[in-house]
């Protein structure tokens, strides 16, 4: 049974990566054609939002590399290991990247939502900065709950 929601779960991992390297390959590159036409006045608005999502793709990878990381140790039984506790450091490392990246892009949301008269577009883009700080805290919970976990472990193996 392990092994079969470890397999969905890299599955899933597989398919958010193609999706998210389909958009980078075909959508954003299209957008990125169609900028200038559309908005002559604030071409460099759209290409800061564009580059910023470049920019958060590397450490999204990064994740996702990682998370694959820590099912490989789940398989092989390394779930409470020191390996898995760097795994998840490095996933919350990754997730802080990717929202300070759209920290970064924020004054870019806000001209472009100013521009369009879109209030709305403000609000998508702080979910794009509440999200991977979500991820990140959860895997720095997961992290101390792990670590305090392989701590208990080896204290009962002494006292064995």
């Amino acid at each position: 049974m392990q092994r079969i929601s470890t397999f969905v779960l890299r599955g899933a991992i597989y398919v958010i990566g193609a999706i998210v390297l389909a958009l980078c390959i075909f959508a954003l590159p299209a957008m990125w054609r169609a900028v200038p036409g559309e908005y002559p006045d604030h071409t460099y608005v759209f290409y800061s939002i564009l580059i910023a999502f470049y920019a958060a793709a590397i450490p999204f990878y990064g994740v996702l590399y990682q998370a694959m990381r820590l099912l490989h140790y789940i398989d092989t039984g390394k779930a409470f290991s020191m390996l898995a506790v760097r795994a998840l450091k490095r996933i919350a490392l990754c997730a802080l990247a990717i929202s300070v990246v759209f920290v970064a892009a924020m004054p870019f949301f806000y001209m472009w939502a100013n521009g369009d008269d879109a209030p709305g577009l403000v609000v998508i883009s702080m979910s794009l900065v509440v999200a991977p700080f979500v991820v990140a805290v959860f895997a720095a919970v997961l992290q101390r709950l792990f670590r305090e976990a392989i701590e208990i472990k080896s204290e009962n193996d002494l006292t064995v």
